[in-house]
């Protein structure tokens, strides 16, 4: 993880194809997206954010919320990672 500040500038990129997400710190935030081309809701996709199996230790931001994170409508039904169809294809070299 990365923490991203108005005050330290840093930027982050994540390649396209990549899951991501983010837990903001403060109440008050502005998160600002750059993208590769026009926003496409139909390529969109998601994965559980508290996935057991993708491991990430989302505390190590700061304690959340009791009631746990508050989430898009989106991302309250996202499904676990084992069951996205991904779209991209892995072969091994032989």
């Amino acid at each position: 993880g990365v923490e991203l500040t108005a005050a330290n500038g840093t930027q982050l990129l994540v390649p396209k194809g990549f899951l991501h997400g983010f837990v903001t710190l403060t109440e008050d935030v502005e998160v600002q997206y750059k993208c590769t081309d026009v926003y496409a809701p139909d390529c969109d996709g998601n994965v559980r954010w508290d996935d057991p199996t993708i491991g990430i230790d989302w505390a190590m931001c700061g304690p959340l919320p009791d009631e746990g994170p508050q989430l898009s409508a989106k991302d309250a039904i996202a499904p676990l990672f084992a069951d996205v169809a991904s779209p991209f294809r892995y072969e091994a070299a032989e």
